[in-house]
C-alpha cells in the first residue's frame, strides 16, 4: 500500500493510477471489450471538454464502467452476493448483466477508497440511467453509448449533437435511441427505464416552454 502511495497510485486520478488500472483491465476483460473502454475513455473526455466537465474524472469513469463486465450471470450474481448487493432484487433477477454497473461501483469503492464518489456513481448508473443524474453521469452514459465503435443505426444522428445540444438533450437523446434500439429488437427493458425517460423528457418539454415564454420586462 505503501508503494502505491509513493509512485502516485494513492491519487485516484493520477497518470500512474490511471495507468494502473488500464493494466488490470486488459486482464480483466477480452480484448474487444478491452478496447471499447480504452474509447470509452477518449470520448469521455471528449465529452467532458465541451462540457465543462472534469475531464480527469471523466477519462478515469469511462475507463472502469466495464470493470465487472467479463463475469458471466453466474459470476456476477455471486459477485454481487459478495458485495452486499440484493442480486435478486428487482430486475437484477431477470436481467443480470445490468449488475456490473453497481458491482463494479462496491468493488472500487472498497479497493480504492480515493477514487472520487462521483466518478464511482458514474460507473454504478452507466448501465441504466437514472433519475437526478449528475453531469458525470451523463458524460459516462453518452460516450459509452457513442464512442467510435458502435455501429448501430440512427447513431450519427445521435453525435452530431455533440457540442450542440446541451448535455442534458444530449443525454436524452442518446437515452431514447438506446430505449427504441431495444424496443425494436424485442429486448426485456429495465422497469425504471420509463421512469427515467419522464422524468428527463418532462425536463426537457419544461425547458422548451420556458425559452418560448416571453420574458418580462419594464414597459
Amino acid at each position: 500500500m505503501a508503494g502505491s502511495r509513493l509512485n502516485g497510485e494513492g491519487d485516484a486520478l493520477s497518470e500512474a493510477f490511471y495507468k494502473a488500472r488500464k493494466a488490470e483491465l486488459r486482464e480483466r476483460l477480452k480484448p474487444a471489450r478491452y478496447e471499447h473502454t480504452l474509447r470509452v475513455a477518449q470520448s469521455a473526455v471528449e465529452l467532458a471538454r465541451l462540457y465543462g466537465v472534469d475531464e480527469r474524472k471523466a477519462r478515469l469513469a469511462g475507463l472502469l464502467h466495464d470493470w465487472d463486465k467479463g463475469y458471466d450471470d453466474a459470476g456476477i450474481r455471486k459477485r454481487a452476493r459478495d458485495l452486499g448487493i440484493d442480486a435478486d432484487a428487482g430486475a437484477y433477477a431477470e436481467m443480470p448483466a445490468l449488475l456490473h454497473g453497481p458491482t463494479a461501483a462496491a468493488a472500487l469503492a472498497r479497493d480504492h477508497p480515493s477514487i472520487p464518489a462521483d466518478v464511482l456513481r458514474a460507473v454504478e448508473v452507466h448501465t441504466t440511467g437514472d433519475v437526478g443524474m449528475g453531469d458525470l453521469d451523463m458524460v459516462v452514459y453518452v460516450a459509452d453509448a457513442i464512442e467510435p465503435g458502435r455501429d448501430y443505426g440512427g447513431l450519427d444522428a445521435v453525435r452530431d449533437l455533440a457540442g450542440r445540444a446541451t448535455l442534458e438533450e444530449l443525454f436524452l437523446a442518446t437515452f431514447q435511441h438506446i430505449f427504441l434500439n431495444l424496443v425494436q429488437r424485442r429486448k426485456r427493458v429495465y422497469p425504471r427505464t420509463p421512469d427515467v425517460w419522464n422524468h428527463y423528457l418532462a425536463r426537457a418539454k419544461s425547458a422548451a416552454g420556458a425559452e418560448g415564454k416571453p420574458k418580462k420586462g419594464k414597459a
